[in-house]
């Protein structure tokens, strides 16, 4: 493993800690439909009952992806339900519901929000609520609250990647890949007695030569101030514009971004960059791979600060798509890597105070185990990791796993 630390990254975090083995179980092995296959890379979510929620990227009753449902049965086993399926867009393309979900968030009322990139009445994805049933056991509902390419152009933006963001007030915001400028924006649904409305809060490629990103790809994270991060494909001030990790501020009478850090192709390779994720000092973090160039990386930045990376190098995993959780209680960065190791299958890991990178746990350790894990962790109140693998399980759609570090 290398170490490529070029300074103390995680300024939050003081020693070290001296962990034991990790253990893993695979929760829920995803099965042939109509059961929901090939979780999306967006992290799970959770309700207050301890129920676990996602999305399928296929599978459901009609082949287009399903949202489901993990509860426990009380003796280390769970039970799923289909919440929810689309319809599988390629074979129709009008799926007025949307088509491919992509990732969820929960309110307080424990209603399930969520983006599909493709489908609605214009087929420019849609934004939808699942609401719980008022009576244990009975249906949810759901309803598409927004349709993307509404607006002549689409200007609104088109094809939503990655799962809505929820702010106190219970706005949500996220990003569209593509735009009616042709380079993504990142957009704002706030609720009305007659339904939501949505803003386009910031289109990219608004400075000179796409300096301030283009296409952003992986939705947006708030902080208790209500900035908001994210990062994008292209663009940035780097020549070859390989992408931007960037950060909109809300101002009296608008938004104002600026760029926390750009990245560089190599080659004609792009690098994928992940979610963006923020520390309690104000330490804005991604992950990044450029493929056949660099086997992946964790960067931090803070705006007037230098970059700093750690530096996956195969042996330790590759690939690391998802960006990290902060878990500031046992002072840790936590992550996926979705290939690599000594499995081939990519595995779970950790960096310490000192920017010392281990892996917790590594897929493929028995014929039913879980592989590939590409999504986002999620961690509880007691410091178990949750996550889903896109393939493996026992019966090769994929599987949900925990982990006890």
């Amino acid at each position: 493993m290398r170490n490529a630390v070029l300074s103390v990254a995680i300024i939050i975090f003081g020693c070290s800690l001296a962990l034991g083995q990790a253990t893993e179980q695979v929760l829920y092995s995803f099965g042939p439909p109509p059961d929901a296959q090939f979780p999306s890379e967006s992290a799970l979510v959770s309700d207050h009952a301890g129920n676990i929620y996602g999305v399928g990227t296929g599978g459901g009753n009609q082949g287009g992806g399903a949202v489901f449902e993990l509860t426990s049965n009380g003796d280390g086993s769970w039970s799923e339900a289909v919440l929810y399926s689309f319809c599988y867009y390629y074979s129709n393309f009008y799926c007025p519901d949307g088509a491919g979900p992509v990732g969820l968030t929960i309110d307080g009322q424990g209603n399930l929000l969520g983006t599909t990139t493709l489908g609605g009445t214009p087929g420019g994805g849609t934004v939808f609520e699942l609401s719980p049933p008022s009576i244990p056991g009975g249906a949810w509902t759901y309803s598409v609250i927004y349709n993307f390419c509404s607006l002549s152009n689409c200007s609104d933006g088109y094809h939503p990647d990655g799962p809505p963001a929820l702010d106190k007030s219970g706005n949500l915001y996220g990003t569209t890949v593509e735009a009616g400028t042709g380079v993504g924006n990142v957009w704002e649904l706030s609720p009305s007695p007659s339904g939501w409305n949505e803003a386009v809060i910031y289109d990219f490629c608004s400075l000179p030569n796409c300096a301030d990103g283009e296409n952003p790809e992986t939705g947006v994270t708030i902080d208790r101030k209500g900035n908001l991060y994210g990062t994008t494909l292209y663009g940035g001030s780097k020549p070859t514009g390989g992408g931007t990790l960037y950060e909109l501020s809300p101002t009296q009478g608008g938004w104002t971004e600026r760029v926390l850090a750009s990245f560089s192709r190599i080659s004609l390779a792009k690098p994928t960059l992940g979610p963006a994720t923020i520390d309690p000092t104000g330490n804005v973090y991604t992950t990044f791979t450029v493929p056949r160039y660099i086997d992946g990386a964790v960067v931090s930045a803070k705006y007037g600060r230098p970059m700093k990376v750690f530096q996956f190098d195969g042996s330790d995993g590759s690939t690391p798509l998802a960006g990290v959780i902060v878990d500031a209680k046992r002072r840790l960065l936590y992550g996926t890597v979705e290939e690599g190791g000594p499995n081939g299958c990519g595995g779970v890991f950790q960096i310490n105070a000192s920017g010392q990178e281990s892996i917790v746990y590594n897929f493929c350790q028995f014929p039913t185990d879980a592989a590939v894990p590409g999504g986002a962790l999620r961690e509880d109140a007691i410091g178990n990791l949750y996550g889903a693998t896109q393939y493996g399980g026992a019966y090769g759609y994929g599987a949900v796993f925990e982990i006890t570090p």
